[in-house]
Order: C-alpha cells, then structure tokens, then sequence
C-alpha cells in the first residue's frame, strides 16, 4: 500500500498545493511518470489582474502520441509566452509590496528557454519552496501507482483550477485589486508571495 502522498508537478502552484505539501512533513513523492492530463495547474496557474482573475497558460507540443508521459512534455515556444506571461505579472504585481524584492531571481524563469515542462515546474517549485524557508528534499516516482488512497493522492481533482469553490476556509490577506472584486482565495503561491513576501510562510 502507498504510504506517502503523491503530488503532480505545478506551474506556480496554487497556495493550497503548498499547504498539502506542509501537511505531509516531506512524506510525499512527486508524480513522474503519469501521462499527462489536459486543462490542469501542471501547464496553467491563475493569478489576480485589473479585470479578475488571469489563467496564464504555458504553451504545450502535442505529439503524435495521444498518452504522453508528463516527464517528456516539450514546452512549445513557437510564439514568446515568457514575455507574455512577464507582462502579466508585472501589470499584476508591479504595485504590489514584494514585487520588486524577488524580481530580479524571478525573472530568471522568463528570460531563459526551457525544453521540458517537468524541468521547467521543477525549477519554479525549488524556488518557492527556497522563498517559504521550507527546507524539503523532493523525491519522485519512479512508476504510476493506481491503488493510491484518495487522502494521499493529489494527482486528479484534489487541487483543480475548476474546483473554484471548494469547502477550504482560506484567511484573507491584502491583494493589490480586493478593492474591485473582493478577496480571491487559492490563487498561484506567487500572489500571496508579492503581496506579503517573507510572511507568507506562516499563512499557509
């Protein structure tokens, strides 16, 4: 029986795939070997802009293969989504009080290309993880599990950028837009970083 949860890969998580990661105490694995689902957090985050919230969408290569293992998905860089997304979250966050301090470190996941979207997530998650002083050694699959218990496993609708409503009771902290839309909750981990930069490790 799987007795370590199992978590997927993220673009900027959200701020409840931290706290999941939190309660497992560094008892949880990293899905390698899953093929890769479409319409999910593993290539979309969700961020708070001047009109609502802002799904940005890293560009996937869809390959001959209708299954393909979420470790060798290419990132499609046909067009510049780095600067586009840049541009997003610089318009988002520019005013907001941390923007400026991880800025420059941040910007790295904009200038520099990327071959694989597994290596890409990867590298935003270090980061995170680095930023929340959460000292976490990540371990991965080295096969897809089935029989996972469904408390343990987060690779299908527990985090789900859909499930906008769900029965989680996230405390309100300041956003740079509340003033139009009120409060959005679970948004990406980078829009409780900007807007409350070293303290938010004690929100999650």
């Amino acid at each position: 029986m799987q007795s370590s949860a199992i978590f997927p890969l993220f673009y900027l998580p959200p701020i409840s795939y931290f706290s999941g990661l939190k309660d497992f105490e560094g008892n949880f694995l990293i899905e390698k070997e899953e093929h890769f689902p479409k319409q999910t957090y593993r290539n979309r985050a969700r961020i708070y802009s001047p009109n609502g919230s802002l799904d940005l969408i890293v560009p996937v290569i869809r390959g001959e293969k209708v299954h393909t293992k979420v470790k060798d998905v290419k990132i499609s860089n046909d067009f510049n989504w780095q600067r586009l997304h840049w541009k997003s979250l610089e318009s988002c966050y520019r005013n907001s009080a941390y923007f400026e301090f991880y800025e420059d470190e941040f910007a790295r996941f904009y200038n520099k290309k990327y071959e694989f979207l597994f290596d890409y997530n990867l590298e935003i998650l270090d980061w995170l993880l680095k930023q929340l002083k959460q000292n976490v050694k990540l371990d991965f699959t080295t096969e897809y599990i089935d029989d996972v218990p469904s408390e343990l496993d987060y690779r299908t609708n527990k985090i789900h950028f859909k499930n906008v409503e769900d029965n989680t009771i996230y405390k309100p902290y300041f956003q740079v837009f509340d003033d139009r839309e009120g409060f959005k909750p679970n948004l990406s981990m980078v829009d409780l970083l900007f807007n409350q930069g070293p303290q938010a490790k004690s929100y999650i």
